[in-house]
């Protein structure tokens, strides 16, 4: 006689909750990881950025996801689309906004960047990119990994979205890093 087979449902409830236990337990060091003043020396270099381009730079960084992802084994992939839509990446005129995800408690590192964008740069440059940022993580050097990270991703948009000496300068999103 064969035992049964434990239904997925069953087993997917304890990963869930070590997961919530992992993101819980690990928000207290995602909070010095990126301290007040390095979010404003970020929001300065993204300011100064989106004058080069029309472009648009969001950074999130998650200290935790929300029960319901981790309750269905969510990837940081799909929680950082979502957050391209609720934060409005997509919105932008030129449709050249770019995501910069950081779920901290899984050292994970997502870039979502809009239709335009994606037209211009290939997902394997944002992979090598995303590989450089980690580098700088696993080394503790947040601010580091993401000021370069601003870097490229502001030479990328210099180069198809240039800000034109008669363009308006218009800010359509807020530079500030956003910390949940």
């Amino acid at each position: 006689m064969q035992p049964e087979a434990i239904p997925p449902s069953v087993t997917a409830l304890p990963r869930a909750i070590a997961r919530l236990v992992r993101h819980r337990w690990a928000e207290h060091s995602a909070r010095r990881a990126l301290p007040p003043e390095t979010l404003q020396r970020l929001a300065e270099r993204v300011t100064a950025s989106e004058q080069l381009h029309t472009g648009q730079i969001r950074i999130v960084a998650e200290l935790s996801l929300p029960w319901s992802y981790l309750r269905r084994q969510a990837s940081a992939r799909e929680r950082a689309i979502m957050l391209f839509s609720k934060y409005r990446v997509w919105d932008t005129e030129h449709n050249n906004g770019v995501l910069i995800y950081l779920l901290m408690p899984e050292h994970a590192i997502e870039i979502v960047a809009d239709r335009g964008v994606s037209r211009h740069v290939p997902p394997a440059e944002w992979q090598q990119l995303i590989a450089q940022m980690s580098a700088h993580f696993r080394r503790s050097e947040y601010e580091q990994g993401l000021q370069n990270t601003i870097e490229v991703v502001s030479s990328r948009l210099v180069r198809h979205f240039p800000r034109t000496l008669h363009g308006p300068g218009v800010n359509e999103l807020p530079d500030a890093p956003v910390v949940r």
